[in-house]
């Protein structure tokens, strides 16, 4: 894009660059709908929840949107963003806009309405292109949104996507019903060129290494083939994967992070929500989503993998394989209801069957990914029984656990991942999860024990959307033996007698090795389920075999008392701090009722307004806040210095100056340490109970960066000892 005199007219900025052509890097487009006020109905108003282009320190940018002549302009300005910048035309959350002309209301109902009719369109707001000195924003021209409509593709991906479940595409309420709906024409005009490329590209290898002398006898990659056609297909495989890879970058979900200065592919979770002001990226610019990038990517992978070895990959059915005996098992299954992966798949599916069929014609031959056999509970499936669906996942992945524990080699343990986070539902037996009941039934119905249990950090910290949502940091995974044919049976009151001997030592243990908070009552099923499961049975008052799900509840009872029971280690400003933290959060609350508790707690209201954890006014209290914490707290002068302030106070100074800093703090706690660790998880657990997400996430960070800042601690006065060593002209 050229930057013209009349684009730096309105922004100094843009003097140094007049005249220059500067690669674009992403157009951002805002969808929009025309509005529902009469007087401006020919006009497509933008539904943009946000017109903040750029957040960096000295080179914000946003977009204004002007008005002219009873129709308006989008104008992008340099210098900090208004308030009104960074809400765009968003009014609340869910699909509730305004009118930028008239400051009507554009509610969903109305929008999809508009979008259902086919009525829903784009308004270019602004081109990011890249300067000598970072990212520059310019408004948007009339050239740039009349090229990017001009593209016309010559082949689609018009499957259907599944409007049957809920969790897959939010934007299926809006207008969009086949793939292809999910892309603009100018993204599938690249996607569908890439795509007849890798035929191309493959041709040209084959050509290529049958004249380099490598023999050409015919036998395709899917038979196990080793000359010039097989290895032209291997590369067309790697361009076929690259491509598919692309789709996420090229693509309407994919969003323009303001903070960043980039984009953000689609699919942050696994799922594609809807996306109301999007970036369409460059494939060419050497930014985010550029083709060349992604095939150094798998370029450098390849590079980095050990030399090849003989081996194989089949698919199978694993509740009827029987590919080999005697064999390690490591699986990842499915989780209940949680993802339809099958239905998800579809998206990258319709992609590579179009650009690799020729390749793999069996493997690609149906028009999307076959379903009817995936193992999850998906009432829609079942003729939207629920029973049904739970009835399918449960005998299925029975089936398949039973026959990896028959195939499995005695002298390893099979490993089984989960990931799935237990929904905190209260029923008649107390905290259950359907989803980790059912598999762990089949797990026990199979002859398993689960014999440990340890979170590996497998997430992306990106996909923590918030604790309403089954989103962990870790992968729980199971390690599983055979259950001995002798195993005893217990009752119900010794199972919760080996419960409480052994679950707080194997919850510090975790503790210790810093597992985020999210990710404890996970956890700790492990454990739990250890106890259980290597009884034969566990018996009722009744003489009935306790459930699985009665099980589950007892463990979490049992959580709750061992990390209750933590809190006798703190001192008595922090007890009492937990409990109206319990209570009221960082809310206010009485004096009186406050000053009852602190009788009960062995301290003082006054006591804990002198020791900076209190504020008092009007006959009201409440706790500080970490950002109400002074700056200048030091713990080794503090004479009333609580665990409370100790964790209140990494918090502050770790969101602040990050972990650097609150390693010097830490390095001052000394036994104080310990107690603060342990309070933040219960902390934690408390705001996970609460729904107080907001709340919770300093604790689970604190956590998380535990590992290091306690390392970063312990080197502290080595480094200082060596610092005055030095100064001191070396060791005396």
């Amino acid at each position: 894009v050229e930057v013209t005199a009349e684009m730096a007219g309105e922004r100094p900025d843009l003097k140094r660059h007049v005249g220059r052509k500067l690669t674009v890097i992403a157009w951002l487009w805002a969808r929009t709908v025309r509005s529902p006020n009469p007087a401006f109905a020919d006009i497509e108003v933008p539904l943009a929840t946000t017109f903040v282009l750029s957040k960096k320190k000295g080179k914000e940018a946003y977009v204004e949107p002007v008005i002219e002549d009873g129709r308006y302009r989008l104008a992008v300005r340099a210098g900090k963003p208004p308030e009104t910048a960074r809400k765009g035309t968003k009014l609340t959350r869910g699909a509730n806009f305004h009118c930028i002309m008239s400051g009507a209301v554009i509610n969903d109902p109305y929008i999809k309405g508009e979008s259902m009719a086919g009525r829903m369109s784009d308004r270019l707001m602004a081109i990011v292109s890249e300067g000598d000195r970072g990212r520059v924003y310019l408004s948007p021209t009339p050239e740039h949104e009349s090229v990017a409509r001009q593209a016309q593709p010559g082949w689609k991906p018009d499957q259907l996507m599944n409007r049957d479940t809920t969790n897959l595409v939010s934007g299926r309420g809006y207008g969009f019903f086949t793939w292809a709906d999910l892309f603009t024409d100018r993204q599938l005009v690249v996607l569908t060129t890439f795509s007849d490329l890798v035929s191309e590209a493959g041709e040209q290898v084959r050509l290529d290494a049958a004249a380099a002398g490598l023999p050409d006898d015919g036998v395709p990659l899917r038979e196990g083939g080793f000359g010039a056609t097989a290895y032209a297909e291997a590369v067309a495989v790697y361009l076929g994967l690259a491509m598919s890879k692309e789709t996420v970058f090229l693509v309407t979900q994919a969003r323009w992070r303001a903070g960043e200065g980039k984009s953000a592919p689609a699919f942050g979770r696994q799922a594609l929500p809807m996306v109301w002001d999007y970036a369409e990226v460059s494939p060419f610019a050497g930014a985010g989503g550029d083709f060349l990038g992604i095939i150094k990517g798998i370029e450098q992978t390849l590079g980095n993998l050990p030399p090849p070895t003989a081996g194989f990959v089949s698919q199978e059915d694993a509740a009827i394989q029987a590919v080999s005996q005697a064999k390690l098992v490591s699986t990842d299954p499915p989780y209940y209801d949680n993802i339809g992966y099958a239905d998800l798949s579809d998206y990258f599916y319709v992609w590579l069957r179009f650009t690799l069929r020729n390749v793999f014609p069996g493997l690609l031959a149906t028009l999307t990914s076959p379903k009817a056999e995936e193992l999850v509970a998906t009432p829609y499936r079942h003729d939207g029984s629920k029973a049904k669906a739970e009835s399918f996942f449960m005998e299925g992945m029975t089936r398949a656990i039973k026959c990896l524990s028959v195939q499995c080699h005695p002298a390893f343990p099979t490993s089984i991942y989960y990931a799935f986070k237990q929904s905190e539902k209260k029923g008649d037996a107390g905290i259950i999860s359907t989803g980790w009941e059912t598999f762990l039934e089949a797990v026990i119905f199979a002859g398993f024990s689960v014999t440990g249990t340890w979170p590996m950090r497998t997430e992306n910290t990106t996909r923590l959307v918030g604790m309403k949502t089954n989103a962990l940091a870790s992968s729980i995974v199971l390690a599983c033996r055979h259950r001995p044919t002798d195993a005893s049976m217990a009752t119900r009151h010794e199972f919760v007698n080996a419960l409480r001997e052994e679950l707080p030592s194997a919850l510090r243990t975790m503790q210790a090795g810093s597992i985020a908070p999210v990710d404890l009552a996970q956890a700790a099923i492990g454990p739990g389920m250890a106890v259980f499961s290597r009884y034969a049975r566990v018996l009722d008052v009744s003489g009935q075999p306790l459930s699985v799900r009665n099980a589950l509840a007892l463990i979490n009872q049992t959580l709750e008392e061992a990390l209750a029971e933590q809190e006798g280690d703190f001192d008595a400003d922090t007890r009492w701090a937990v409990a109206w933290f319990e209570q009221a959060g960082f809310n206010q609350g009485e004096f009186g009722v406050a000053e009852t508790l602190s009788k009960a707690k062995n301290t003082s209201v006054n006591g804990m307004i002198e020791a900076g954890i209190l504020d008092a006014g009007a006959g009201k209290v409440r706790l500080l806040r970490p950002d109400e914490l002074p700056d200048d707290w030091d713990p080794e002068t503090d004479t009333r210095c609580t665990v409370w302030e100790v964790v209140h106070h990494l918090i502050r100074v770790h969101s602040l100056s990050g972990e650097e800093e609150a390693a010097e703090l830490l390095a001052k706690l000394r036994a104080d340490a310990e107690s603060a660790r342990e309070l933040a998880y219960r902390l934690y657990r408390i705001c996970e109970q609460k729904n107080r997400a907001q709340e919770a996430l300093g604790y689970n960070a604190l956590v998380q960066s535990w590992p290091e800042i306690a390392r970063l601690a312990r080197e502290r006065p080595q480094a200082e000892q060596a610092t005055l060593l030095s100064e001191a002209g070396g060791p005396q």
